[in-house]
This record gives C-alpha cells, sequence and structure tokens, in this order.
C-alpha cells in the first residue's frame, strides 16, 4: 500500500515531462501555433516563441551548444507542412457551416410541417361546412354575394379533397 503513492507521483512526472517539449511560434497569418513538432523551414526565427528543452536556434554561436546534441535533435523533428494550421482551421469553419445548414435546414422543415398541418385543419372545416348542406356564399370581383350552386360546390369539395390529401398525411 505504501507503494502505490510514490508510483503514482512517479507516473504522473514521467507523463508531464513530454508536455515540456512543446514549441510555439507565430505563423505567416499572425496566429500562434503550438505543436510537439518543430515549425516548418518557411517560419523565421523571430517567429519563434518557445522550443523544447535541449534545442537551441539555429543561429547560436558554436560554443553555446554541443554538435552531437543539437543535430539530432533537430534531425528526429520533422518539419511540419506550410497549411497544417490552416486545415484545421478549414476544417472547424466546414463544420460550424454544416451545422448551421442543417439548424437551418430542421427549422424549414418545422415551419413547412406546421403550414401544412394549418392547412390540414383549415380544409377540413370546409369539407365539413360543405358536407352540412348550409348555403354558401361568396363575394365576387364586383363585390356582389353568389351563393354556391350544386356544380360550384362539388367543384370546391373536389378541390378541398386535393388540399386534404396533399397536407394531411
Amino acid at each position: 500500500m505504501n507503494l502505490i503513492k510514490p508510483l503514482i507521483a512517479i507516473t504522473l512526472t514521467m507523463a508531464s515531462l513530454s508536455a515540456l517539449a512543446q514549441w510555439q511560434w507565430i505563423d505567416k497569418d499572425g496566429r500562434k501555433i503550438f505543436s510537439d513538432r518543430g515549425p516548418g523551414p518557411d517560419v523565421p526565427e523571430k517567429n519563434i516563441l518557445k522550443r523544447p528543452a535541449g534545442i537551441k536556434p539555429a543561429g547560436s554561436p558554436l560554443g553555446a551548444e554541443t554538435p552531437t546534441t543539437s543535430a539530432p535533435a533537430q534531425e528526429a523533428l520533422p518539419a511540419l507542412p506550410k497549411d497544417a494550421g490552416v486545415d484545421k482551421a478549414l476544417d472547424v469553419k466546414k463544420k460550424q457551416a454544416e451545422a448551421a445548414e442543417a439548424a437551418k435546414k430542421k427549422t424549414e422543415e418545422g415551419r413547412i410541417a406546421k403550414a401544412k398541418a394549418d392547412n390540414c385543419k383549415l380544409a377540413r372545416q370546409a369539407k365539413s361546412t360543405l358536407d352540412s348542406g348550409v348555403r354558401i356564399s361568396r363575394t365576387n370581383t364586383s363585390g356582389e354575394r353568389e351563393f354556391l350552386d350544386d356544380a360550384a360546390r362539388a367543384a370546391e369539395a373536389q378541390r378541398i379533397q386535393g388540399v386534404i390529401d396533399a397536407d394531411c398525411k
């Protein structure tokens, strides 16, 4: 039991050492980039803000570093592609645009469904009025009141039935 706490402490210490090997630089668009790999050759030395311990700047004096320690460290780090940060940002923007489009489509479908439900309700009410046999009147283009005859009533019933068939599913 007494060995568990020191073992956990050692494990956490070893895991946190990998976090120290981080690069930080400013890309050509002015964004800060954080990575465990070094920047590409197109990034100027002045834009590199942070390096992992043990890696010296390329222009440092020869006495400040030993060739055996810095050369393998520089070779071991693969260079990043030019647009590595741009792809992630582009993917995020694409996902946001797709989410916005899906939300817009869902809202539009909800609006259409509500309109169809309203049309269905109104059509069923009109059909029940027509089926009741009550005299129905309309106002014509000259503003006069007209009553529907049997032919007009049948045509109106057929039109209303078409609306019910289309919107009441």
